[in-house]
This record gives C-alpha cells, structure tokens and sequence, in this order.
C-alpha cells in the first residue's frame, strides 16, 4: 500500500478558479450537490438540497448559472439532506430527494410537481444514488439501518435490505457498481462495508415496470445478507463509490481510501480490506462530507473543515495531488463536491449556504 501522508503539495496539473459563488437565500445549510449524469441532454444540469428547498440549475458554458426550477416542500421542517438524478421511462427528468423525515421526494424537473412520494423509512435518509443502467431505479440508504430499492417511475419499493442484529446501524452512503446491474456497496456507522446483490430477485425489478395494482400491495421482497462484508478501524465511513471493480471510501481520520475487496475462503461472505492507496485530506474530520468522481473516474475532489477543496489524480501512481482550491471567503465546511462529466468543473455546497462554481482557467 501507498502511503505518505506528508506528500500533499498540488503539482498544479489543472489550474481552476473560481467563477460563480450564488448564497442560498434564507438557507443556513446547503448539504448536497450533484450533477445529472444518467442522461446524456442534460449533462450540465445540476440539483442542489438544503432547508425545505431543491433548487435544479443549468451549469451554462460562459461561467453563470441558470436556475431551471426551484421546488419547496410543504413541511416547513424538512431538511433535505441528498439528492439524485434520475429519468423516467418517456425520458422525462426527475431528482429524487431525501432528508430528515424520512421521506423521499421525486420531483418532475419540467414543472416542479411532486412525481411520486416514496414511503418507507423510519430514519432520516442520508443518501440516494441512481443506478446508472436503469435510470428509473434508485437505492436509499437511511439512519433506520435500512437501504431500500424503489422504482421511480411507479412509486414501488421492490427490496429491502435491512440488515441484521448488531449491523443493522445508520447507513450514510450507497452505490451502484458501475458495470454489474446487481451489485452495490454501502457503508455507516460502527457497521462494515458490505457488498449487495440483487441478482437473486431481479425478475422483480422487471415486474415492477408492469404492476397495475396499488403500489402497496407489490410483493417486496427482503435481502438479509451481504455477500460481501469486511469491518473497518474507524467508527464511521461516510462515503463510498466504486472505482471499476474496487472502492474509493472516506472515513474520519482525513483521508480517502482506495481498497480491494479480498473474500475470506471457507467463509461466505467474510472478506478483508486490502488497502491500495491513501489520498490524504487535511481538516477533514467533520462528519457527513461526500467526495465526487468526473464521469470518467480520472479524477476525485472533497472538500474539508477549513472551507478549502482537494482534487486528486486516481489515474496516477504514486497519488497526485492536482489542486488545493480555496477562496477567501470560503472559511465553511464544504459539505459535497460535484465534479462535471469531464471534470473541467467543481461545484461544491458548503455549511453557510453558499454554492460555489470553480472552472479549469481558461488558456
């Protein structure tokens, strides 16, 4: 394993500054940011959440952005924490979205009405992915223990995975595999990694396109065990993405870790973490911080404590440090990143209600 925790001075292989700061309006908070990378036309479309409030804006090429649409929930107390891109069957936009009351919103982005209320979750959700072949579908994990597995086109909740006994702790991140339909990884608190498969129930994914009845009456169907799981030596992993057939997560002791998933033999299920690369992140203690990956995996950028955001190269070995952005006025904890299909943009949310915009300069 690489490590050198010393080794954080950026080379400066992409210069980037910083080229639209929009505050929040009546917004303390603003949790969560991602673009729309399930659908080739709206690329440059991205989703912030924080408050009550989902804003959906078009990152326009000329530096500002355009606010496509901006849906407020009717429960003055919600606190939207994630949100997700995702396509219906017609090909119609939607964002799903997640937060303290445990209920998830998927908003038409075309005209800002609630598409289908999903219900479900006793906890708060922290977070909400879309698998990246079957748009419709998206994963919820949640601070009830639980991840769940809906159809955003018909409003049905086709598997739990509840997990079990001394497990079944706050889940804070899931992810689809990039390239196997039925597989994902999530993590938490005080809880191992672990790797899902749907694999054994998906003629349900399929049948849940089809179902007339209510949707409360679908045949749910509950996945009690991982086949993969594997403890870790911090009391919470936060963030986790795959990065082809291993996995980029981040815990709480200032670093990102990328790691291969080994099983135990004669011990379904078990497995062991072998650790390939540390990318070191000062000041990055503070809990429910969310890395992003450009669409091509090449590079990797997260925000810290100090209101500064690290960009790393994962195509190069030993790790290259790419660029430290920061900004004098940006002294809040980044909350989540957001980098552009091609990387050649970041946005990041951070905890004063600030959005911020930084492009590759221009030569």
């Amino acid at each position: 394993m690489w490590k050198n925790k010393e080794a954080i001075t950026p080379l400066h292989k992409k210069l980037y500054q910083v080229t639209n700061r929009i505050q929040q309006e009546g917004m303390n908070r603003l949790y969560s940011v991602v673009f729309n990378v399930v659908d080739a036309r709206f690329y440059d479309y991205f989703a912030t959440a924080g408050g009550n409030r989902i804003n959906m804006y078009n990152c326009l090429e000329d530096r500002p952005v355009s606010l496509l649409q901006s849906y407020t929930d009717e429960h003055n107390e919600e606190q939207f924490r994630t949100v997700s891109w995702a396509r219906g069957v017609d090909g119609k936009p939607f964002v799903a979205a997640g937060g303290e009351r445990g209920i998830i919103r998927v908003i038409n982005v075309n005209d800002k009405m609630v598409h289908k209320t999903l219900v479900g979750h006793e906890g708060p959700v922290k977070e909400i992915k879309t698998h990246p072949m079957k748009p419709q579908l998206v994963l919820s994990g949640s601070l009830d223990g639980s991840i769940r597995l809906w159809n955003i086109e018909t409003g049905i909740c086709i598997m739990i995975f509840p997990g079990i006994g001394d497990d079944r702790s706050a889940v804070l991140s899931v992810d689809f595999h990039p390239h196997d339909m039925h597989l994902f990884v999530s993590c938490g608190v005080f809880t191992p990694i672990k790797i899902w498969s749907m694999k054994e129930f998906w003629t349900y994914v399929d049948m849940s396109f089809t179902w007339k009845d209510d949707p409360s009456k679908f045949p749910t169907r509950v996945v009690q065990f991982p086949v993969f799981t594997a403890p870790v030596n911090t009391n919470h992993v936060d963030c986790n993405r795959w990065f082809g057939d291993n996995i980029l997560s981040k815990n709480n002791v200032n670093e990102i870790l990328l790691w291969q998933p080994q099983l135990k033999e004669n011990s379904p299920g078990e497995g062991a973490l072998n650790v390939l690369l540390t990318y070191p992140i000062p000041d990055c203690c503070y809990p429910f911080l969310k890395f992003s990956c450009d669409l091509s995996m090449n590079f990797v950028s997260i925000g810290n404590d100090k209101g500064k955001i690290y960009v790393w190269d994962l195509k190069s070995f030993p790790p290259v440090l790419v660029a430290v952005l920061s900004h004098t006025k940006s002294k809040s904890v980044i909350r989540q990143t957001a980098m552009s299909v091609r990387g050649n943009t970041i946005l990041a949310t951070s905890e004063d209600g600030a959005l911020w915009r930084w492009d590759v300069k221009r030569v």
